[in-house]
């Protein structure tokens, strides 16, 4: 018979963005990798809106309950030891988000956790370092979400040092980004937009030499797709990619430069998000010429992966 302590505890997470909805199941045992059972991830725009209206639409809302409703009865064939739902930027900014966590609980049958910047920073720090290649030790992590984006300097023996911008791919796209494709001084508004709160926040944070530059979430693991030309997303192939800024220019011009329709079926990019990747392309780019970054190694590992490992150091 195994030990307690030593069997994995099986565990399910899910993340609610502005943009996107993830669900993971994995059993997690001590020193060990986590072991995915199963993954699934959708774009429900949970956030739509909220930038103007500071709240969560009733459609959203329909939405997104039925897809927890969905993964509740999925989460219950797998025999999970514990859940943690959370929820991030939309649901933070969103003035009847009380609404919306009462009908979870009482239509899906979950407690979703709102969590602020600083700790969303934190759990996708400990995904992120749960998949780094041997040698790297000292990161600066990017996570651009739908709402916001946080900047993430972590060196061992050291507090890491986050800072979070009121910056993501919707919001950009509904405060600035109105025309299809944007016109010329929409991307100059936003590309000042992003490079002032990147210049405010760097400010703030040390910059010591030898950090490897480190990107997370949608935007980023889609445009290390778009450069593989992947015909199906493989995270094997995306996690570790090292995606140069110069395809980066590349891929944003070409984003920048077509209307949604016909950014549909380019290689690499997953359906539903041809929308936002523009944006997420010029937040990408933006940040990482101001900071004078070249490469950026992509983690597929992030929020998703820490709100498991967090839930597994806590008491049984």
């Amino acid at each position: 018979m195994i030990p307690p302590s030593v069997r994995p505890r099986r565990l399910a997470g899910i993340d609610l963005g502005t943009l996107t909805c993830r669900l993971l199941i994995a059993d997690l045992s001590p020193g060990v990798p986590l072991k995915e059972l199963r993954s699934e991830r959708r774009i429900l725009r949970l956030g739509e809106g909220v930038d103007q209206n500071k709240r969560l639409s009733q459609a959203a809302m329909d939405r997104v309950i039925h897809c927890l409703r969905e993964w509740k009865s999925v989460i219950e064939t797998y025999r999970v030891d514990a859940c943690a739902v959370v929820a991030t930027s939309a649901v933070r900014d969103a003035a009847n988000r009380a609404e919306f966590l009462d009908r979870a609980k009482r239509e899906a049958g979950l407690d979703i956790e709102v969590i602020t910047g600083e700790e969303e920073a934190w759990r996708t720090l400990l995904g992120i370092r749960s998949g780094l290649p041997t040698g790297v030790t000292d990161i600066l992590a990017l996570d651009i979400g739908g709402g916001s984006t946080e900047f993430i300097l972590d060196r061992p023996g050291q507090q890491p040092v986050v800072r979070s911008i009121d910056i993501g791919v919707v919001r950009l796209c509904e405060r600035i980004l109105h025309h299809d494709p944007p016109t010329a001084e929409e991307i100059q508004q936003a590309r000042d937009w992003v490079r002032r709160e990147t210049e405010t926040a760097a400010a703030a944070m040390p910059r010591p030499t030898g950090v490897t530059f480190v990107g997370t979430a949608g935007s980023v693991t889609a445009l290390a797709a778009m450069a593989q030309k992947l015909p199906a997303y493989e995270s094997a192939r995306i996690h570790n990619y090292r995606l140069q800024l110069e395809t980066i220019q590349q891929l944003e011009q070409t984003l920048l430069s077509r209307a949604k329709a016909d950014r549909v079926g380019l290689p690499g990019l997953e359906n539903n998000r041809e929308e936002v990747i523009a944006a997420g392309a010029l937040i990408i780019r933006t940040i990482m010429e101001t900071l004078g970054e070249r490469e950026c190694l992509v983690s597929d590992l992030g929020l998703r992966e820490g709100v498991l490992i967090d839930l597994a150091k806590r008491p049984v």
